[in-house]
């Protein structure tokens, strides 16, 4: 939860949370453009909160029902949902009641139309940075809903818990993975993270057979055992795909890495991780953002082809990159750069997330986008598709009016899913700071942010 979890131990004591609950503005169309971009064809923009601390948006669609849709964020854990295809949303809090604190949202669907939120949960941090030192009780959670997100089983479910004791580790940033494809293991749901512990940041893996009721003991993945901070040099920033054989791939960042391992037994046992993707370091300074990365996404087609996603600096400004795999991991293709502004235009392009659509087979990023600024700091919200298996991607604008980040801590993601020609992409913007003064000196300034969802039509 890094930055995230650093601030809000302060924050908490000084301001009472700013419920979402049932707030979602009315769609506004995406009709002009933006950044010299044409607009997504059909595309509208909903705010889903009020100005708080809201970030680290997930969305996810269930592949039975495509108008049902799922959109996570926190702080602290809240769900949106939409039952007619992103056109109207509902806000509802998923927050445990016996955490303080819960957030690192992810979101996904199984097979059987089930909805699942993962999230964190704790009461205080270690040292900052290095997690693990003083931490205590912690762990991962899973919450369902059997109604397209419309209502959640009032039971938490732990995939790893760990009670206040001496030498815990910190359980950080799960990544939540359905089967559903027609394999052998069909329904399995995976959750993948980052075990701070003293001495390293080892990447674990568990899965569940039974729609999440329970979960299996994690596996360890990384083939290195990854620095113990939370700065650089850790295993961070899990993600997962399943192909349609039934095949689990997953990546992270190590370093100047991105590594790979799969499973094809279910999450039982895993393939030797190995570097596929060098890039430059994947956590860098943006302007105006408290913290930046670029972990990596992987994601795949119909066809079994694999796709991974990331951002780096080194054409000197942040760019997004995709490279290709046809033979499942062996072998990657040369980058591509998906932002087409000019390079070394010095226009950052960041936070990027991948979603290839098992339907049509495109392959879909958000990213936050700063080309037409010269200060590169005005932000706005795109959205790149290839329909020509990442040879090539078009940009488009999602939104028009940009923001000014002013060092908030923005998170360490956006979101998008895509199914059968109909995008969802969810980001935090920082809205507009109150045009009175504070009445007393010295005040602080809440936190101004927001979470919005974009939805795009190709259908």
């Amino acid at each position: 939860m890094k930055h995230y979890c650093s601030i809000i131990c302060c924050v908490l004591l000084l301001f009472l949370p700013l419920s979402p609950t049932a707030y979602a503005q009315t769609p506004q169309p995406s009709s002009s453009p933006g950044n010299g971009l044409p607009p997504a064809p059909g595309a509208q923009v909903t705010t889903l909160t009020k100005p708080g601390r809201f970030t680290e948006p997930a969305v996810a669609v269930n592949p039975r029902d495509s108008n049902q849709v799922v959109a996570a964020f926190q702080d602290n854990a809240y769900a949106a949902y939409s039952r007619d295809a992103g056109k109207n949303w509902n806000v509802v809090s998923i927050a445990p009641k016996d955490y303080k604190v819960s957030g690192d949202v992810s979101a996904t669907f199984d097979n059987q139309g089930r909805a699942y939120v993962c999230y964190i949960a704790f009461d205080k941090l270690g040292t900052f940075n290095y997690w693990a030192r003083g931490a205590t009780r912690n762990g991962i959670f899973v919450r369902r809903s059997l109604d397209g997100g419309q209502t959640w089983e009032a039971q938490a479910i732990a995939v790893a818990e760990q009670p206040t004791k001496a030498g815990i580790p910190f359980e950080d940033k799960p990544v939540i993975v359905a089967d559903t494809s027609n394999g052998a293991h069909a329904g399995t749901l995976y959750v993948g993270w980052t075990r701070w512990t003293l001495t390293a940041s080892p990447l674990v893996v568990s899965h569940s057979t039974d729609g999440g009721l329970t979960w299996s003991e994690p596996v360890a993945v990384n083939a290195v055992p990854g620095l113990p901070r939370d700065d650089n040099g850790a295993n961070e920033g899990f993600t997962g795909t399943v192909t349609p054989d039934g095949t689990l791939y997953a990546i992270w960042s190590d370093g100047t890495h991105i590594v790979l391992t799969s499973s094809s037994d279910g999450g039982n046992s895993f393939s030797k991780a190995h570097n596929v993707i060098e890039t430059a370091p994947s956590m860098f300074d943006a302007q105006g953002f408290a913290r930046a990365n670029g972990f990596p996404q992987i994601g795949s087609g119909p066809g079994g082809e694999l796709y991974i996603a990331w951002t780096d600096y080194r054409n000197g400004d942040i760019d997004a990159f995709v490279s290709t795999s046809k033979d499942h991991g062996q072998s990657w293709s040369e980058p591509v750069r998906v932002n087409d502004d000019p390079v070394h235009d010095g226009a950052d392009q960041f936070f990027q997330w991948l979603s290839v659509d098992p339907k049509d087979g495109s392959v879909n990023l958000i990213f936050y986008d700063r080309r037409g600024d010269e200060r590169n700091n005005k932000t706005r919200v795109t959205l790149a598709r290839s329909t020509d298996g990442a040879q090539t991607f078009k940009n488009y604008a999602w939104t028009q009016d940009p923001f000014v980040a002013r060092d908030e801590f923005m998170g360490d993601y956006s979101g998008i899913a895509a199914f059968d020609g109909r995008v969802y992409g969810v980001w935090t913007e920082t809205a507009e700071l109150p045009k009175t003064k504070p009445k007393k000196p010295n005040t602080r300034t809440p936190p101004h942010t927001i979470v919005r969802v974009g939805v795009a039509d190709f259908h």
